[in-house]
């Protein structure tokens, strides 16, 4: 396994929040858009599937079981190099050291209940995102597991929210990649 040691050119992002708040619609949306400086997408729910990463399905709630160690040892592999625009619904189990920036998606609640409803999520499904969302679960996680400065919360009510929300991302790339560049002069002499 590679060390790793955040040395990379490229930072890595982790777009996160409540199932509907359009995290994998920016997260993807930026990985497009993104991708001819050298960004992948990682679609981590993918991940579990495709790798195994899951101990079964846990019926009550229709998900997987994940096996955060076994999830971790494939991720660290793949993010080992940065570039990576991360997609899921939860952080507090990633290292910190993984991400230069942690991107919380939130979202007004009408709109989040009728996004879920839409999906065809039953109720007890409907209900507990809701109450995630409307107790700011996923972004206090990310505020307690992650330094403040990484941290953003970004609002994804609109169209020309997740415009805004892009330009922003770029932006915040060509400073981070200035900034790298210049703290690391002597690593490309």
């Amino acid at each position: 396994m590679a060390a790793f040691d955040n040395k990379h050119v490229l930072p890595n992002i982790l777009i996160t929040g409540t199932p509907g708040t359009g995290k994998s619609s920016l997260a993807q949306l930026a990985a497009e858009k993104l991708a001819p400086k050298g960004f992948k997408y990682i679609d981590v729910t993918a991940l579990i599937k495709d790798h195994e990463c899951h101990e079964g399905m846990d019926e009550e709630f229709n998900s997987l079981i994940v096996d955060d160690d076994k999830l971790l040892d494939v991720m660290e592999e793949l993010l080992t190099n940065g570039g990576c625009i991360v997609d899921y619904h939860s952080c507090d189990f990633f290292p910190e050291r993984w991400f230069e920036l942690v991107l919380v998606m939130t979202v007004n609640t009408e709109l989040l209940y009728d996004r879920l409803i839409a999906r065809g999520y039953d109720t007890k499904k409907v209900n507990e995102n809701m109450e995630c969302e409307i107790m700011k679960v996923v972004l206090d996680s990310a505020k307690e597991s992650y330094a403040e400065e990484v941290v953003q919360d970004l609002p994804s009510n609109t169209t020309e929210d997740m415009e805004s929300n892009m330009v922003r991302i770029e932006s915040w790339i060509d400073h981070w990649v200035a900034n790298f560049k210049e703290n690391h002069k002597t690593d490309y002499i």
